[in-house]
């Protein structure tokens, strides 16, 4: 869950068990507008207690409630599986409340849960976020862990999520060159997370709704709570339940059969490489890594929607987002493509590093500096494209032979 700005959206991680009945329950799922209420976490989760770094300012309770105005529901600014996000501001240099629209504007995460598992999230979210810096990944400023409650204090992020930008009705598309920037930022810091040492940390929740955006659309990664470990020494995986979001995650890793509770799944970096994979679609089409609209109301994921347009180079003007109205390199579309294609191999062995894919995003960046983008009428059909370039070749060779027949007098 990021903290988008708008509309609090309805994002909820999902368990093995719920990648089986995600088909049923997508069309039950809609927003509950709730009465924000503080409640205790369980004795079990009480126990599981774990180093809180140093660098990390530890808030009172009260300090937040002056901060987000007491948790008014005009300060939401997003919502999630792990609870709401309501916007606050505290003194640059104190970290103390200020008064609305002064000093450092911050993002307060509250668990909304007595689940164990939103106890350990927050955990983990506290232990990564609070010993990683980079420049994307979203900066966590402090914590409360007072009268049992348990809240998060972030950067503010202006622009909200990505999901708001590709996906919302009435807000301004994103250019281009602001996607390929995106796709970098994105790229290098889960890069920065898969060459950590000693551990190299897997994301496993990389989504739109958990890239977010600042004032020059710098992206960062947040929402950390599913984050864990990689493989260390000789090992080449780690064995988990299935989490993450239905759209995104690698068919090697969503677990299938009876038993989906009970089953375990190799997990390494290049489950993240996928879920690139499913972003970079999503920033060339506009479209949702999972559309119930765009076969009758059957429910089709965006990459079972896109490889067949993929066969071929023209085919990626097929399934690009109309709202660029042509404005891109079509090189650089066709080369954006056939990276995500790598991304999305089935085997897993087959697909880059995030460094690799660092690297040939530059170049695609590089080699589309020079190219103007002009919108053109044609990209939305290969095959009108094709008969008119015909044309272009028969006009050619008609005022050929005409110059060949009746040459111009000397």
């Amino acid at each position: 869950m990021g903290m988008c700005v708008g509309k609090p959206a309805n994002v909820a991680h999902v368990s093995s068990s719920q990648f089986m009945d995600y088909a049923k329950s997508h069309h039950e799922r809609k927003h509950r507008s709730k009465t924000m209420t503080f409640k205790k976490v369980s004795k079990a989760s009480r126990d599981e207690n774990c180093p809180v770094p140093i660098n990390l300012k530890a808030f009172t309770f009260n300090d937040l409630k002056t901060a987000t105005k007491n948790f008014r529901p005009d300060s939401i600014v997003g919502e999630g599986g792990f609870g709401r996000v309501f916007k606050g501001w505290i003194d640059e240099t104190t970290l103390d409340p200020a008064k609305p629209g002064t000093g450092q504007v911050i993002a307060v995460k509250v668990l909304k849960s007595e689940s164990h598992q939103g106890h350990r999230e927050w955990l983990t979210e506290v232990d990564y976020l609070g010993k990683l810096r980079h420049k994307n990944l979203v900066k966590l400023i402090g914590y409360c862990e007072e009268c049992e409650n348990r809240l998060l204090v972030y950067e503010f992020m202006p622009k909200g999520c990505l999901e708001n930008h590709l996906f919302r009705k009435g807000v301004e598309p994103i250019s281009w060159a602001i996607r390929m920037r995106i796709a970098i930022d994105v790229a290098e810091g889960l890069s920065f997370l898969h060459s950590n040492e000693p551990d190299h940390i897997i994301y496993r929740d990389l989504k739109a709704a958990n890239i977010l955006l600042d004032s020059e659309f710098t992206a960062r990664l947040s929402d950390f709570g599913l984050a864990r470990n990689g493989p260390v020494g000789d090992n080449t995986h780690v064995s988990t339940r299935v989490v993450g979001t239905s759209g995104y995650a690698a068919p090697e890793y969503v677990a299938t059969g009876t038993n989906t509770r009970l089953v375990m799944r190799h997990l390494t970096v290049k489950n993240d490489v996928y879920s690139y994979g499913v972003v970079l679609l999503e920033l060339l089409s506009g479209r949702r890594a999972i559309d119930d609209e765009r076969a009758g109301g059957i429910e089709e994921t965006l990459v079972e929607w896109v490889k067949p347009f993929l066969i071929d180079n023209r085919g990626v003007f097929r399934i690009m987002d109309t709202r660029l109205g042509g404005r891109y390199p079509k090189k650089g579309a066709q080369a954006v493509a056939a990276l995500a294609l790598k991304c999305l191999h089935n085997d897993p062995k087959n697909r880059p590093t995030m460094a690799e894919v660092v690297v040939a995003l530059e170049e695609i960046t590089n080699m589309s500096k020079n190219v103007v983008e002009t919108p053109s009428p044609l990209i939305a059909s290969p095959r009108s494209c094709t008969r008119s370039k015909q044309k272009n070749r028969n006009l050619v060779h008609r005022r050929g032979l005409a110059n060949v027949q009746n040459p111009p007098l000397r």
